[in-house]
């Protein structure tokens, strides 16, 4: 084949499809006969805040400044085959050189053969081909490891219509039954043991090619917008149209199709037919559609019987997110299984021999953790998967990668069922539009304080980027009130995730940098009084209990809520006000008595890990405190903060310089610190909330070693929104101040009052359950 029979007729992409091109250093292409998905890794840089301890004597603790950061993100693009070489051409034209020693590029899928010249000539790279069931195994064996809500179950008519299943390291074994124009089956047993246990002719061309016969449709998209309109049972014979009803005695409902196309064979003779009596195209292509799938649907689940696998998987051309194809193959599965097993549908699937061939050639990047990065990803279409023309917007995934291993949790009950989140906003609507509200109301005070943050910037590039970040997310907003399951599951968590990930877009990394500093500067200034008014206190209880009110009156000062941001806007708005407002005794959710007598009752807990929320007042005043008080009873405390910055909340980096300013001012935390009774640890989150199924590897270990009994959570981020009915194997402290109206009515409460739930390893969590009220 020439390079002049390639199709060429369409306008060139622009930046926003293939993204920092001139960075690029990998490459790697699945080929397939409709679709190619490219993937190459890429350097971005972007400013970012860093901390220095300051020495100097001007009272500041630490500087803050711009400093430039680089981090590593993959880019995923798909587009339509046919246009291969107008997007060689584009790469070629904006391609600045590769790193790569061996100078190649990874081509797999069936056109790893036949683009072999092409796409050698055009980037000036080796072609390495790559089998394509091992990229496969491969790129989804990464998804399912990395990807939160990487996997669904899909139900049509449910709501929501996805089922988010949330990540797991525990992914083995499973069957990846992959659909393209045949279906082969593949057990996969482990990252280098797999086998193909079957399959059949009968696939993705079948419908294709049996469809362009018995209809004017020539594309896949085309017979699959005529299946999605069409009725089968005016094709298929069902078990009612032999019957007259259902057969209970076998067990068959009368709407079960007993023959596919059996209506046709009685249908008229060539020359007899009128306009009353032909089949419509949309019935046809429908009843052809449910077929195919429904024997595939059989065939997968007789296969997955026969070797002892519950989890089945589907992925490939013929899937493609379309709701109709994941319907009946649900539909086939739990027919077959009589509800024992729930098929599985990945929201990247397309992309996971293109993941499988880039990681073939980066075996190194395998050490590492990947985050989706949503501000430069297309979310799950709403209806039917229709291929947008090449000159729109690609569909595109991008990820980001971490400088950290991170592992599930060691003290979670469960791991493999834990879910952070604590409301989804799929099923609950009346919290849906309230949340998508409030961020919607919100974000004219976030683009307020990302240009604060800019000071020594050109103020007019910095309107220029705050504009566009507003307008980014904005239309992030709008796109999940018309498909709440774009992204994966909806929740507070991904909705401020997405927001945080649309500020990084355009250089603001950390918006609340000097308002941190010069929050934890002012705390600092009433440490040591905290300290002697709380040494002054003789009886226990009374102890216990003020440690715990500073604790709370710490967390009311949260520039994420509204509510109290617009107070602390007002004017200054210290400690002493905050103690006033939290609700008085019974709290709403109070476990403070039960609290009281573990401790009293002992033993003292070996290690306690503390999963810190806001600088200033919260960190210096309430939670130094609270561990200092740990401390002293013989405990190991482990202070673990955000890895990366969001909102106000205290960093890891800005932790280690507050944690050596309190040891000057207190010898118990200095004494602590040097013998290894006080730990500072990066949790690996960048988020308000916390999802414990991936943290740090470090502080895993960590917490491991020193035997953790007690987790601390506070926060209404974090011990709210969520894991708020997460269940540990160790005991457990949530604590948090309702500082959001609504919810705290929703609650039954109001605003400042107290969540303070202690619960012991081995009793249920079955009272004050969210959704239970």
């Amino acid at each position: 084949m020439t390079e002049q029979s390639y199709a060429t007729s369409i306008r060139l992409p622009d930046e926003n499809a293939f993204r920092n091109l001139n960075t690029a250093r990998r490459f790697a292409i699945d080929i397939g006969g409709s679709l190619a998905k490219l993937a190459y890794t890429a350097t971005v840089q972007r400013k970012t805040s860093m901390v220095s301890e300051d020495s100097e004597e001007d009272g500041s603790i630490y500087q803050v400044s711009d400093t430039d950061e680089t981090i590593v993100r993959l880019h995923f693009i798909k587009f339509e085959t046919k246009f291969i070489e107008t997007c060689l051409d584009f790469i070629q034209a904006h391609f600045k050189g590769s790193s790569q020693s061996d100078r190649s590029v990874k081509v797999t899928g069936g056109g790893a053969y036949k683009y072999t010249d092409l796409i050698s000539s055009k980037l000036s790279l080796r072609v390495d081909r790559e089998d394509e069931m091992c990229c496969l195994i491969k790129g989804c064996n990464f998804l399912l490891k990395n990807i939160p809500d990487e996997v669904f179950i899909y139900q049509r008519h449910g709501s929501p219509e996805y089922r988010f299943q949330g990540v797991t390291h525990n992914i083995f074994p499973y069957l990846l039954v992959n659909i393209g124009s045949g279906v082969s089956l593949i057990k996969v047993e482990s990252e280098k043991q797999f086998e193909r246990i079957g399959g059949t002719a009968t696939g993705g061309g079948t419908f294709w090619g049996l469809g362009s016969l018995l209809t004017e449709a020539k594309t896949f998209d085309e017979l699959l917008q005529l299946a999605e309109r069409g009725d089968h049972r005016n094709v298929d014979m069902l078990v009612k149209d032999i019957y007259g009803g259902a057969y209970p005695l076998i067990g068959l409902p009368a709407d079960l199709i007993a023959s596919s196309f059996g209506k046709a064979a009685r249908s008229p003779r060539q020359g007899q037919a009128t306009e009353e009596n032909v089949f419509k195209e949309e019935d046809v292509a429908r009843s052809l559609l449910l077929s195919i799938s429904n024997d595939i649907g059989q065939i997968a689940y007789l296969h997955a019987q026969l070797h002892g696998l519950k989890k089945i998987y589907f992925g490939g051309y013929f899937i493609r997110g379309h709701p109709l194809t994941m319907h009946t193959i649900t539909y086939a599965i739990n027919y077959w299984s009589k509800g024992g097993i729930q098929p599985l549908f990945l929201r990247h699937e397309g992309y996971l021999g293109a993941i499988g061939a880039f990681l073939k050639g980066a075996e190194e990047d395998e050490s590492y953790s990947w985050e989706e990065n949503f501000a430069g990803s297309s979310g799950l279409a709403q209806s039917s998967h229709q291929l947008q023309p090449f000159n729109s917007k690609f569909d595109k995934l991008e990820l980001d990668r971490l400088e950290k291993v991170l592992l599930p949790c060691p003290l979670l009950a469960s791991p493999d069922t834990y879910l952070p989140d604590t409301v989804d906003l799929t099923q609950d609507i009346a919290a849906q539009e309230y949340w998508l509200q409030c961020f919607t109301d919100s974000i004219d005070k976030q683009e307020e304080q990302a240009i604060k943050s800019q000071t020594s910037h050109d103020l007019a590039d910095v309107k220029l980027r705050a504009g566009k970040f507003k307008q980014e997310y904005l239309h992030t907003l709008e796109t999940l009130k018309s498909n709440p399951c774009a992204y994966g599951s909806l929740n507070v968590r991904g909705l401020l995730d997405m927001r945080s990930h649309c500020l990084k877009e355009f250089n603001f990394t950390d918006p609340y940098s000097q308002q941190k500093q010069f929050e934890n500067e002012h705390a600092l200034k009433y440490l040591t009084g905290r300290l002697q008014d709380l040494d002054g206190i003789e009886d226990a209880q009374t102890r216990i209990l003020e440690l715990a009110r500073g604790f709370l009156a710490g967390n009311v000062f949260d520039w994420g809520a509204k509510e109290v941001a617009d107070i602390m806007e007002k004017g200054e708005f210290q400690f002493k006000d905050a103690e006033s407002r939290l609700q008085d005794r019974p709290w709403l959710m109070d476990d403070f008595d039960a609290w009281v007598g573990r401790l009293s009752k002992g033993p003292v807990y070996r290690c306690v890990a503390v999963f810190c929320d806001n600088s200033g007042a919260d960190i210096i005043l309430g939670v130094f405190p609270f561990v200092r008080d740990l401390l002293m009873s013989g405990s190991k405390v482990i202070l673990c903060a955000n890895t990366k910055p969001t909102l106000n909340d205290v960093i890891y980096q800005e932790l280690l310089i507050l944690v050596r300013r309190v040891a000057s001012m207190c010898p118990v935390i200095a004494s602590a610190l040097d013998t290894g009774q006080l730990m500072v640890m990066a949790s690996g989150q960048g988020s308000p909330c916390l999802d414990l199924r991936l943290i740090d590897s470090d502080l895993v270990q960590c917490m491991t070693n020193n035997g953790t009994d007690l987790v601390v959570i506070e926060g209404m981020g974090r011990a709210i929104h969520t894991n708020f009915d997460a269940r540990f194997s160790c005991d457990v402290l949530k604590v948090a101040v309702l500082k959001n109206r609504w919810l705290a009515q929703r609650l039954g409460g109001d605003m400042f009052n107290v969540v303070f739930k202690f619960e012991q390893a081995s009793k249920s969590l079955g009272k004050n359950r969210i959704c239970d009220r």
